[in-house]
């Protein structure tokens, strides 16, 4: 299991309670209040595996990056985290394949023994997305966000393969594509209107629908046929790698075999990292439960790994539903109910966004201490002792103090 620990970095100053590591699990989700690391931590998950990803590709050495300040440039400048580190911070990442471990400004790198690694998909969806469906010509922006420059390039790459239209997970609308135009437009039952034209939550959604689904389907073909499409300086490393085994004259037909295949499969993508801020964003409560669910579909498969920072207690109570939802179709199944029963819990929530309380973890990050707490599982539901729920009970407390006020005027 991937682990981050944290210490002295940003908002981040005790790191997290008790154990002091953050589990990545199948979903993971951070919530708190503005300035409290969310998304610090999003991206410090996102600048590891990156480089854990690079390491096992054969991108640079161990060497390069133990040398000082490679983390700083150019992986914490991609997110823009440099001016976070201070002298005390402390940082220590432990992957499927690589330990990395970051103390007084060094980098030290230890290679996993005996684990399995997937070569992942990593996309990093901002909240700043909506940019690029509000404006009708996005590459003229002079864009300084390069995580947003990555997500237009995939962003582009996902129309450019769009056959027909796309089913939306809002309204039941389409997306279709205009190539000749380069123009998204959104059509509904009575009416069609481009994608720049359209609401903010139609902006905000649809770049990261698109995205995840182009993504999510690309890892899971190439997982399939087990081959990719390479960019060029991967292709020619392959290559030149591969003239190197065939180099090796004392290496037999099958281990030559074996040498080819491990070479493949480092190359091959066979994991999606879907990171995503603020899923929520600008959406009606509902329309975040059917994003929500589109996320959850993308996320099947068991490397794949789906990270969300949220200021939204629908996301949350959603999520406790879908846990609910698996808790009931493992009794049906056991029962063996799942011929009647299983087409009724279809109907109320879609299988493939059910979720097994193993595979989901909820943190929460408080501003005024600097500290990250794990929520804990009661009765194997996540609990709703949060900072989000409480605010909704701080709403209703208001309200009921209107209400004794408005008591003691009529007496």
């Amino acid at each position: 299991m991937t682990r981050l620990r944290v210490k002295h970095f940003g908002p981040i100053r005790d790191g997290v309670k008790n154990n002091g590591w953050i589990e990545f699990k199948r979903v993971t989700v951070f919530v708190g209040n503005q300035g409290s690391g969310k998304s610090t931590l999003a991206k410090l998950y996102s600048t590891f595996s990156w480089i854990e990803k690079s390491l096992v590709r054969g991108d640079y050495d161990k060497k390069w990056f133990e040398r000082k300040n490679k983390l700083i440039k150019p992986y914490l400048t991609y997110h823009r985290l440099e001016h976070y580190l201070s002298d005390a911070t402390e940082i220590e990442y432990e992957g499927e394949a690589y330990s990395i471990f970051f103390i007084r400004g060094q980098l030290h790198i230890t290679e996993s023994k005996g684990s399995s690694y997937h070569l992942p998909q990593i996309m990093y969806v901002p909240a700043e997305r909506n940019f690029i469906s509000y404006v009708r010509h996005p590459r003229e922006l002079k864009l300084s966000s390069d995580s947003l420059k990555e997500f237009l390039t995939e962003f582009d790459a996902a129309k450019a393969s769009m056959k027909g239209t796309l089913l939306l997970p809002i309204n039941q609308a389409e997306l279709e594509y205009d190539k000749l135009n380069d123009i998204l437009n959104i059509r509904e039952s009575d009416y069609k209107l481009r994608l720049a034209d359209a609401s903010s939550g139609f902006q905000s959604a649809v770049p990261l629908h698109l995205v995840s689904h182009y993504l999510s389907n690309a890892v899971q073909e190439r997982s399939e046929e087990r081959q990719e499409t390479m960019s060029a300086d991967e292709l020619d490393r392959f290559r030149k790698e591969v003239k190197e085994i065939f180099a090796i004259d004392s290496l037999t037909e099958e281990q030559r075999r074996i040498a080819l295949s491990t070479l493949s499969s480092r190359f091959n993508k066979s994991a999606f990292i879907n990171i995503v801020e603020e899923p929520e964003q600008n959406l009606y409560p509902q329309s975040q439960w059917s994003v929500l669910q589109s996320l959850l579909q993308f996320n099947q498969g068991r490397a794949n790994r789906l990270v969300l920072t949220t200021h939204s207690p629908y996301v949350v109570n959603y999520l406790t539903i879908s846990v609910q939802g698996k808790h009931l179709q493992d009794s049906i199944l056991q029962k063996k109910r799942d011929k009647d029963l299983l087409p009724k819990l279809a109907a109320v929530i879609p299988l493939h966004a059910l979720l097994d309380a193993e595979e989901l973890a909820i943190y929460q990050a408080d501003e005024r201490t600097g500290s990250i707490t794990k929520l804990p599982m009661v009765d194997g539901i996540p609990s709703d002792d949060n900072f989000l729920n409480r605010s909704l009970q701080e709403g209703n407390d208001l309200f009921d103090a209107l209400l004794d006020i408005e008591e003691e005027l009529k007496g």
